[in-house]
């Protein structure tokens, strides 16, 4: 990608971790550049999401595409399948099922499956020292987001993903997403079909083509912008505010926190300490008041064959040396 600008400030002052290290952003990240590509899809997204500010853009219908879609694009696509089913391998499903399941993710615009994975089993192999992509040691809002917006040369090529997600690139599929932007194309074509849905209902219930474009317009702000913001901030409020606020069940040799708010609103990945504590396993509740709704649709899934292999909370010991990278 092409900057118009040689080098930029660094990002925002970091936090001591639990030890009262201050640690450095990634060295693949200096000097400082602007990742000009993704900045743009951020800020973009964020942008056009406020039309739903518009008493225009606003539907009952559309409202209500947020809260299905945050649980149908954001726990089944990136919390259940991308995290604990890819990542993790705590799970298996059907392959069909799993592409299905992958595709939702890639509807969240949070970057392929084999690059998801490869940038978070980084973080499990060097959490909060500096080569964690997205550690909030390095800065709060450089863990939120900031680590986004800036280049690193460690992350995004296939070099990287092959060595990280190995796995996952033999999968035809997943090696499809990667070439050119196919990953792009997933999600602007579901983008397309919420609004031809919305258009098609609104011209013929509503009066017409100017009351098709508008309710097509609702379902497309609503159901996939602002949900992606949503998804996109619950992913990130894992990686940032679960690794600062909260409580610890576990002595892991990172910062990690379980925090109730991120939990819930994640469908369970505030449980975060306990899942830094045993990353293999498919449930992160490990005290009776931990919910994690996650894993009750994978008890579900299990119940109907769709889920198989499932690690329990007792069959993966508990990591307090070190985290553990899945073998790819």
């Amino acid at each position: 990608m092409t900057e118009s600008l040689p080098y930029v400030a660094a990002p925002a002052a970091p936090l001591p971790n639990l030890r009262g290290e201050v640690i450095e952003t990634p060295a693949a990240t200096r000097p400082y550049r602007i990742n000009w590509g993704r900045a743009v899809v951020v800020v973009t997204v964020h942008t056009l999401a406020l039309a739903a500010f518009l008493p225009a853009m606003f539907s009952w219908t559309g409202l209500a595409l947020v809260a299905i879609g945050h649980h149908l694009f954001g726990m089944l696509g990136v919390t259940l399948c991308y995290h604990r089913m890819l990542t993790h391998r705590s799970l298996q499903t059907p392959k069909w099922f799993e592409r299905t399941l992958a595709t939702l993710g890639v509807c969240c615009l949070q970057d392929t499956p084999a690059r998801w994975v490869a940038i978070h089993r980084m973080h499990h192999q060097h959490s909060d020292k500096q080569d964690d992509p997205h550690s909030p040691a390095a800065g709060f809002v450089w863990g939120h987001l900031g680590w986004l917006l800036y280049q690193n040369g460690d992350h995004h090529t296939l070099t990287n993903c092959d060595r990280y997600a190995h796995d996952v690139l033999r999968d035809r599929y997943y090696f499809w997403l990667e070439r050119g932007i196919n990953g792009m194309l997933v999600y602007l074509i579901h983008a397309a079909l919420f609004f031809a849905a919305g258009f098609a209902v609104g011209s013929t219930f509503f009066g017409g083509t100017a009351a098709g474009v508008q309710f097509g317009l609702s379902l497309l702000v609503w159901g996939v912008l602002v949900r992606t913001v949503v998804v996109w901030h619950g992913t990130w409020a894992v990686n940032s505010i679960s690794h600062v606020f909260g409580y610890r069940n576990y002595e892991t040799r990172e910062d990690s926190r379980n925090n109730w708010l991120i939990a819930m609103f994640s469908h369970g990945e505030g449980w975060h300490n306990n899942h830094h504590a045993k990353p293999r396993c498919a449930n992160n509740r490990h005290k009776w008041w931990e919910f994690d709704l996650t894993y009750q649709v994978i008890r579900g899934l299990r119940f109907a064959g769709l889920a198989t292999n499932v690690v329990e909370l007792e069959e993966d010991k508990p990591v307090v040396g070190g985290d553990s990278l899945l073998p790819s």
